[in-house]
């Protein structure tokens, strides 16, 4: 079947109009002629559908190429065609129909992004476009091309965790502490057990590491919190703005990982550094069980390596855990789940 190329897009005669009504391939316009994206024609040619005239394989797609990532799109449109999906250009990159589902006969899936093991993956942008997808009833996934053309596949969720059935409130938990003399040692600060028990009090609450036999270590955003809810008193004496400010000198992300851990606290979680894991929090739902899930907290527009964040699923899911990017918007935290995923 003979097509014309128009500089952008395939045409194709009338007949080809079966090739979208059995497999979803292209748009029929109103003469009845097949309007195909490149991609779809290319893979048309590949499966020996159709002919363009004066265009062989190898020449369209070298002529295609030279555009920015379009030998990635054409890398993911075929696999994705061969695993037995039909897959047509969406929003984003792609819109992905369920296996013996098409335009006109079923509704898609998956709205699909393609990106570059190199690129640097803007948090703010993936969560607008997580969103739209979850306005639209659909699941967003990125789709990673690697240098070798290999693909990996991640599904993005959004997700706000919420405190569990009968678990304590932080207003509760915290009423359930005496009042903390803690000492500061830099940022950090340290409870020396004064014969009540209060060491033992703040670990089974979830604060602080041993030092010694005697000395109880709290991290900055333990102090932070405990001095928020008024049951700790530093000496030197500091009010909770005034210790966050310190903090916050020495390190820059503080305020971020504050919110974040304010966040976890006031569901009536446990976070705790994640630092051997990369990340700034591993987070405990439950006693007694290993950490749920590791979390980065990011400030707004923040951006990483794609690379970085292959890493970080990947830890992740080999210590059988979730990981999670937390998104700040002000005050408000919102977090976005990256998944591997087989289609």
């Amino acid at each position: 079947m003979k097509a014309q190329f128009d500089g952008t897009q395939v045409l194709a005669p009338p007949e080809a109009k079966v090739f979208y009504e059995q497999n979803g391939y292209g748009r029929v316009e109103k003469t009845g002629n097949l309007r195909l994206a490149v991609v779809e024609a290319l893979y048309l040619i590949a499966r020996g559908k159709i002919q363009i005239d004066d265009w062989s394989f190898d020449s369209l797609l070298a002529e295609s190429a030279v555009s920015p990532g379009f030998l990635r799109k054409f890398t993911v449109y075929r696999d994705i065609r061969e695993r037995g999906f039909v897959i047509t250009t969406g929003p984003q990159d792609f819109r992905v129909f369920p296996r013996g589902q098409r335009p006109g006969h079923g509704q898609s899936k998956y709205l699909l992004r393609v990106l570059s093991e190199r690129d640097m993956v803007d948090l703010s942008v993936v969560l607008r476009e997580a969103q739209t997808a979850a306005n639209m009833r659909k699941q967003f996934l990125l789709a990673v091309v690697d240098d070798e053309h290999e693909l990996t596949y991640y599904e993005i969720r959004i997700t706000r965790p919420a405190a569990k059935e009968g678990a304590v409130s932080p207003s509760a938990e915290t009423e359930s502490l005496p009042d903390i003399s803690a000492i500061l040692a830099g940022t950090p600060a340290y409870v020396a057990e004064d014969g009540t028990g209060i060491t033992k009090t703040l670990k089974d609450s979830w604060y602080g590491t041993m030092l010694d036999a005697t000395r109880l270590f709290l991290a900055p955003v333990e102090v932070c919190w405990l001095l928020e809810s008024g049951n700790l008193s530093l000496t030197p004496e500091m009010t909770a703005e005034e210790y966050e400010a310190h903090a916050a000198a020495y390190d820059p992300e503080f305020a971020d990982k504050m919110t974040v851990y304010r966040y976890f606290r006031g569901i009536g979680w446990s976070p705790r550094t994640g630092y051997k894991y990369g990340h700034h929090f591993r987070v405990y739902t439950e006693e007694g069980k290993h950490s749920e899930m590791l979390v980065h907290a990011c400030g707004q527009e923040h951006s990483m390596p794609m690379s970085v964040i292959s890493r970080s699923v990947r830890l992740a899911h080999s210590v059988k855990k979730k990981m999670l990017f937390a998104c700040m918007d002000k005050a408000d935290v919102t977090f976005i789940e990256f998944a591997r995923m087989k289609l």
